[in-house]
């Protein structure tokens, strides 16, 4: 970036990792650095990023893993190691809140900033900052980060992903909706593939199109989120970043390397998903009110199922006891490649008020926080159950 106008008045920004967890691995194994990468792995498992060597022969991110090596058979596939990622995302992170308080992650990789009100105590106006910033970033911590400068949260992301890697866009308002009219409606967050079809067939295919259409016509065929759309497509944005923004939910799922049937076949997967929820839950002091079960079929036909807790909980035995009650009405014969689990409608844990008689919760609750304590001092296989020690032992044949 050499000059924009408005380059001294914009605060609001979006900083993105490059290809984050394929960096990582690329800046640990300095051998990788010219090998395209996917960090994923399974037979039946997805890519969970790709470096951009990778992605020149076509590999993306959330691809089947059978897909990206038909397309990049030479590719060096690497197992995600998420305790590393965290780490380096705590470090960047932490340089980025040096800056400013304002600071709201999106994911371990990705974050919104504002810098507003910071030019006397930096010195500089924010993009002078953010640009520090990054080669901050590169040189302490060997990674690479895209950032984009802009009037609001939306606009700033999508700045944030013109020039990857090693990118410093800027969008100002006044340009903003030139800028967003010619763009597939697809750009704009919120439009799945679903809602790209709804609006193809009501005449709206790009961004121009809704910022030139009556807001009543579009509240009439999308309701208020159609509405959302048209302010957005203007390059209108009024949500502030929000540093202490409650996550919505928790939720872990696995991909099997063969299809399952059985129902005792599936809850033996199940059963870790719920350890695996119900300690990050204690882990980040919250509790869910509501437990969601996910399968995919063999044809790739997603079924979600929830059921609301009579009180919010952060236990393992919880969970799958619900869990497994929404599995055992779906399994018909079925084949299925995946299943997950998950809770929502997150509360503070500490503002839970634990029924007087549901003994088993409160010991199941004493226990698992027990078992927490010792695998934070020995290890996380320092303890497991016998069913998750079965699938590992059975993962290993």
């Amino acid at each position: 970036m050499i000059a924009h106008e408005d380059l001294g008045r914009l605060h609001i920004a979006h900083m993105d990792c490059d290809a984050f967890y394929a960096s990582v691995e690329k800046r640990d194994r300095p051998e990788l650095r010219d090998c395209p990468v996917i960090v994923g792995g399974g037979k039946r498992g997805v890519v969970t990023t790709c470096c951009y060597i990778a992605r020149l022969f076509g590999v993306r991110s959330a691809m089947p893993m059978f897909k990206a090596l038909k397309a990049c058979p030479e590719a060096v596939v690497i197992k995600p190691d998420f305790a590393k990622y965290r780490t380096e995302s705590r470090r960047i992170l932490g340089m980025a809140a040096e800056l400013t308080p304002l600071i709201q992650p999106l994911s371990l990789d990705e974050a919104w900033m504002d810098l507003a009100g910071t030019e006397r105590l930096h010195g500089a106006a924010p993009a002078v900052t953010l640009a520090k910033l990054q080669a901050r970033i590169e040189a302490e911590v060997g990674l690479s980060v895209s950032i984009g400068l802009a009037a609001n949260k939306f606009l700033a992301k999508i700045a944030s992903d013109l020039d990857k890697p090693r990118g410093f866009s800027v969008i100002g308002q006044d340009e903003a909706q030139a800028f967003l009219a010619p763009r597939p409606v697809a750009i704009l967050p919120g439009v799945g593939p679903a809602m790209v079809r709804s609006l193809a067939q009501a005449g709206f295919t790009t961004v121009g199109d809704l910022a030139c259409a009556e807001p009543r016509r579009l509240a009439d065929a999308f309701g208020a989120h159609g509405l959302r759309l048209h302010g957005l497509a203007l390059g209108r944005d009024s949500r502030a970043v929000e540093p202490d923004q409650t996550r919505k939910g928790i939720s872990a799922e696995t991909t099997f390397n063969d299809d399952l049937k059985s129902v005792g076949d599936l809850e033996d997967r199940l059963a870790p998903l719920c350890e695996r929820v119900a300690a990050q839950a204690r882990a980040a002091g919250v509790a869910g009110r509501v437990v969601t079960l996910k399968l995919k079929t063999a044809d790739f036909r997603i079924v979600t199922r929830r059921r609301a807790l009579r009180a919010p909980t952060q236990t393992a035995r919880l969970l799958f006891s619900v869990s497994r009650e929404l599995l055992a009405a779906e399994i018909d014969g079925r084949s299925w490649r995946l299943v997950g689990v998950g809770v929502s409608e997150l509360i503070d844990a500490d503002t839970v008020e634990h029924d007087f008689f549901d003994d088993a919760e409160r010991r199941s609750l004493a226990g698992e926080r027990s078992a927490d304590a010792i695998r934070a001092r020995f290890g996380a296989r320092s303890l497991t159950t016998g069913r998750a020690l079965k699938v590992r032992v059975a993962r290993a044949d």
